[in-house]
């Protein structure tokens, strides 16, 4: 069995930054085994498994690539399949659009998280997510997390702790922290998975405000290139990533938050890790938001099983 694979560095227009993502097209039933053992092979945060929806009957000529605009998508980590996966969803819309060809403007993904969408806009692929705001801990929560939160805040100026139910995401929200500050950060990945088995917490998003003043965030293509309304980096150790460079599905928290908290819709986001990236959150009053990045591809080449 031969298979494509792409690997393309998402949420940037530069090799080596932003967050490189495998994508494998299938037109051909895997083995989970195999999927997974693919995924630990190749140990990048993920790699997507792209299926279009409709094949053509072989007696014509037609290429599903090219022609189709639904498709089914999964995500996998070195160690696990995963519900929700913005960078690797952006880079598998990247892969149809600018590697196979395909011809639509709207992508339709069917996942573990429902119907996505991904559409060209201009230089970038805007995906549509639901939105995943964070919200106080509860007593109990606070009572069984004890342990992680005191490792994970430490000596920090916390303004704000949240927990994203639906993602498992603990958002720590810092007060008085600069971007540099953010980025040099060090958080004990090894000590934090023996003080949680993951069941409530399974990534921690670090955040703190911007520089980007609300008198030029009124619309996305004014924005200053230089300033952001957000920093933040995220780790995800119960999932098998130590740092993630660039998480999409991290925004979904943090475009929610910052949202409330600037109290403006559309936020330019850096996820400030040793790669970096770029992430346009626009959220929406639908429960939804929308989230805008680039992508470059890296490699391109084949697997042979």
């Amino acid at each position: 069995m031969k298979l494509q694979l792409f690997t393309v560095d998402a949420f940037t227009d530069q090799p080596f930054s932003g967050n490189p993502a495998a994508v494998i097209p299938l037109t051909q039933v895997v083995e989970e085994e195999v999927l997974q053992r693919l995924a630990e092979e190749l140990n990048l945060s993920e790699t997507a498994y792209v299926s279009p929806k409709a094949t053509p009957p072989a007696t014509t000529q037609e290429d599903p690539w090219v022609r189709c605009s639904r498709f089914t998508l999964r995500w996998f980590t070195p160690t696990t399949e995963v519900p929700l996966c913005g960078h690797a969803t952006l880079a598998t819309a990247h892969v149809l659009f600018h590697c196979l060809g395909n011809l639509s403007s709207r992508l339709e993904f069917e996942t573990q998280s429902g119907v996505l969408v991904a559409r060209r806009e201009g230089h970038h692929i805007v995906l549509d997510f639901p939105a995943n705001p964070p919200v106080p801990l509860t007593a109990l929560e606070e009572t069984q997390l004890a342990r992680l939160l005191k490792v994970v805040t430490g000596d920090l100026q916390v303004k704000h702790l949240l927990l994203s139910h639906t993602t498992k995401k603990l958002l720590v929200s810092l007060h008085a922290c600069t971007r540099e500050q953010l980025e040099t950060l060090q958080l004990d990945t090894g000590a934090i998975l023996d003080l949680h088995d993951g069941s409530l917490v399974k990534g921690v998003i670090f955040t703190t405000r911007g520089t980007q003043t609300l008198a030029s965030s009124t619309q996305a293509g004014e924005l200053d290139p230089s300033e952001y309304h957000c920093f933040s980096r995220y780790f995800a150790p119960w999932n098998g990533i130590p740092e993630d460079p660039v998480t999409g599905s991290a925004h979904t928290v943090l475009g929610p938050y910052w949202s409330k908290e600037l109290g403006i819709t559309t936020l330019r986001c850096r996820q400030c890790s040793a790669r970096g990236g770029d992430v346009r959150v626009t959220v929406r009053p639908d429960g939804r938001v929308d989230l805008a990045g680039r992508a470059t591809t890296l490699i391109q080449g084949y697997i042979t099983l």
